[in-house]
C-alpha cells in the first residue's frame, strides 16, 4: 500500500477532479485511463504523450509495471518513477488500473464494493476514497510522532538523565572505594 504523502493525496484529488469534470476518459487509452490521468497529475505530459510513450512497449499499466526498470531509458518508466516517487508502489498502480485494492474497497458499504474499473463515476469514487484513506493515515502518523520541538526536548531530558545517572554511579564507586 502507498506511503501516505501530501503530494500523492493532492495528485489523487486533482485526478478525481479532472475525471469528474468531464475531461476525456477512456480506459483503453494509456493516457486517458485511471493510471493515465494520475500520471497527468504527476508529470508535465499530456494524455497523448503518455499514451505514445506507453505504446513503445506492449501491455496495459499492470503489465508496464512488471517490465518497469528505472534505467531502461523508456519514458514510460520515468512516468512510473514519478508515481513511485510520491509514495505509490507498483501494486498500487495495478490496483488503481482495476480499482481492486481491498483496503480501499472495504471502506465502502458491502453493496457498493463492486466498482467497474472502466466507469468514470466508479473511478472517481475509488480515487476519492483512496485519497481520504491516505489522508487519515497521514494525519494519524503525524499525530503519533512528537513535534520536532517536543522530540528535541525529550532527547535533551534523556541525555541529562543519562549524565546524572553516570555521575551518581561514579560517586557511588568513589564512596565505596573510600570505605
Amino acid at each position: 500500500m502507498a506511503t501516505p504523502t501530501n503530494e500523492l493525496i493532492h495528485a489523487l484529488g486533482e485526478t478525481a477532479d479532472r475525471i469528474e469534470s468531464g475531461e476525456r476518459y477512456r480506459w483503453s487509452h494509456m493516457g486517458s485511463c485511471n493510471c493515465g490521468h494520475l500520471a497527468q497529475s504527476l508529470t508535465p505530459y499530456s494524455h497523448a504523450e503518455i499514451h505514445a510513450q506507453a505504446m513503445r512497449r506492449s501491455g496495459d499499466w499492470s503489465e508496464q509495471v512488471i517490465d518497469y526498470c528505472p534505467t531502461s531509458g523508456y519514458r514510460i518508466d520515468s512516468i512510473i518513477e514519478s508515481m513511485l516517487a510520491v509514495g505509490m508502489t507498483t501494486d498500487d498502480i495495478r490496483h488503481l488500473e482495476k480499482l481492486s485494492d481491498q483496503k480501499v474497497l472495504r471502506r465502502f458499504p458491502i453493496g457498493e464494493r463492486h466498482l467497474r474499473h472502466n466507469y468514470r463515476d466508479d473511478v472517481v469514487k475509488y480515487i476519492r476514497e483512496w485519497a481520504a484513506m491516505l489522508d487519515e493515515e497521514l494525519a494519524a502518523k503525524s499525530a503519533a510522532a512528537p513535534a520536532p520541538a517536543v522530540r528535541d526536548m525529550l532527547e535533551n531530558e534523556a541525555a541529562v538523565l543519562k549524565t546524572k545517572t553516570e555521575k551518581n554511579r561514579v560517586r557511588n564507586e568513589r564512596a565505596a572505594a573510600l570505605v
